[in-house]
C-alpha cells in the first residue's frame, strides 16, 4: 500500500463527485442567508475586538494619602449669598477651618438669572496673603504674640478656633462689611460652585442661613428668622472626577421645591465607595468615588427639633471598586470567528437537509395524489 493511499484514508473531508451532487433553489437560499449571517456576526465580533472591555473587581481599599475632593454646584433659589454659610466637619465633630478649597458664590435674582458682579468667595476659602504691614488685633483670640488678624475673616477664624462667640459690631475689621438686615435674605438667590479637599474620613458639610459659630462644642448659626424657604437644585455633586458610566454623580439635576413660608431641614446620607479607573488609552489610574444616597426632609413647623438647612453626611466604604479596560487577544478573536463560521454552516446544513427532504416528500405525495 502506497503512502498516498494511507493519507487518503485519513481524509475527514471526502469530496463528493459532481455527478452525485444535486443543487437546489432551497439550498442556494439557505447558503445566501447563512453567508449574510456569518458576515454580520464577524463584523460585530470585529467591532467588539477593537473596543476595550471593562473588567470590574472588588477588593479592600488599602490606598493612603489621597485627599477626598468634594465638587459641588448647588443653587439656593430663595436665599441671598451673604446669608448662607458653608461648613464642613469630620466624624469627631470638629469644624474644618483649614481645608483646601476654592468655593465661590454667585448672586442670582429670584428668577434664577445671574446678577452682574464679581462672585463672592466663601468665607471658608483660603485668603490671599495680606500685604498690610500692620498687625491687626485678634481681640484676645490670638495664638501667640505674633498672630495678626488683619481681616474680618482672620478674626472669625481665630474665634472659631477658640470656640468663642463673636459680636460683629464690636470688631473693627468687620465694621461696614456685614451690615445687613435679615429681611434682605429672601430677595435674592445664590449659586455656590467650587470644591473642597478634606481628609479621607467620615464627615459632613452643610448649607445653612446665618453666620456659623462654635460655642462650647455646639455648632450654631446666627439668624433671626425661623421660617426659611430652602428650595434648591443640586446641579452637580461628586467626590472626585466624573465618570459617565459609573454612579459618580447620581444627584445631578435634582430640584427640590418648598412650599411658601415653610421651613424644612434636608438631609442627604451618602455612602461613598472608592473607585479606581484604569483606561487602556493612557494607562493612567483615575482615583474617584461613587456614592449612593438616601434623602430625608423634616418639617420644622411641627415643632420638630432641627435647624433649617441642607445637610450632607457621608461615610466611606472599606471596599474599593476597580474598573480596568482590557483588549481581547487576537487568538480570542480568531477562535470566535471560527466558531461563528462552523456553527452557522452546521445549522444551515441541517436546515437545508430538512428543507430538501420535506420538499421531496411533498412532491411524491403530489405525484400519487395522496395530498389532501
Amino acid at each position: 500500500m502506497k503512502f498516498a493511499d494511507v493519507l487518503r484514508r485519513l481524509d475527514a473531508y471526502p469530496r463528493t463527485l459532481d455527478d452525485f451532487s444535486v443543487r437546489t433553489v432551497g439550498g442556494a437560499a439557505v447558503t445566501i442567508i447563512s453567508t449574510c449571517i456569518i458576515s454580520l456576526l464577524i463584523l460585530l465580533e470585529f467591532i467588539n475586538y477593537m473596543q476595550p472591555t471593562l473588567n470590574e473587581e472588588l477588593y479592600v481599599d488599602t490606598t493612603r494619602g489621597h485627599k477626598l475632593r468634594i465638587n459641588l454646584d448647588i443653587t439656593l433659589h430663595n436665599l441671598a449669598c451673604n446669608y448662607i454659610s458653608l461648613d464642613a466637619m469630620d466624624s469627631s465633630g470638629d469644624t474644618h477651618l483649614r481645608v483646601d478649597h476654592d468655593v465661590f458664590k454667585h448672586r442670582l435674582d429670584l428668577k434664577g438669572e445671574p446678577l452682574m458682579e464679581t462672585p463672592i468667595k466663601e468665607i471658608v476659602a483660603v485668603s490671599p496673603p495680606n500685604k498690610n504691614t500692620t498687625c491687626g488685633s485678634c481681640y484676645g483670640a490670638e495664638n501667640n504674640s505674633t498672630h495678626c488678624c488683619n481681616t474680618c475673616e482672620d478674626v472669625l477664624d481665630a474665634y472659631r478656633v477658640r470656640k468663642w462667640n463673636m459680636q460683629m459690631d464690636k470688631i473693627e475689621q468687620c465694621k461696614g462689611k456685614y451690615k445687613r438686615t435679615d429681611e434682605d435674605a429672601f430677595k435674592e438667590g445664590c449659586r455656590i460652585q467650587g470644591h473642597l479637599e478634606v481628609n479621607r474620613m467620615a464627615g459632613s458639610f452643610h448649607f445653612a442661613p446665618g453666620k456659623s459659630f462654635s460655642i462650647r462644642q455646639f455648632h450654631i448659626h446666627d439668624f433671626q428668622f425661623t421660617n426659611v424657604k430652602l428650595s434648591h437644585t443640586i446641579n452637580h455633586l461628586s467626590f472626585g472626577e466624573k465618570i459617565e458610566f459609573a454612579k459618580t454623580h447620581p444627584l445631578d439635576g435634582l430640584r427640590v421645591d418648598v412650599e411658601e413660608s415653610k421651613s424644612e431641614m434636608f438631609n442627604y446620607y451618602l455612602k461613598i465607595v472608592p473607585t479606581l479607573y484604569e483606561r487602556h488609552s493612557d494607562g493612567q489610574p483615575i482615583y474617584t468615588n461613587q456614592f449612593s444616597v438616601t434623602r430625608h426632609r423634616k418639617d420644622l413647623m411641627d415643632r420638630e427639633r432641627g435647624m433649617p438647612g441642607i445637610f450632607f453626611s457621608y461615610e466611606l466604604s472599606p471596599l474599593m471598586v476597580k474598573y480596568a479596560e482590557r483588549h481581547s487577544s487576537f487568538g480570542h478573536f480568531a477562535t470566535n470567528c471560527c466558531s461563528i463560521i462552523g456553527g452557522v454552516f452546521t445549522v444551515a446544513g441541517i436546515l437545508a437537509v430538512l428543507l430538501n427532504n420535506s420538499w421531496e416528500a411533498l412532491q411524491r405525495k403530489l405525484e400519487v395524489g395522496k395530498l389532501s
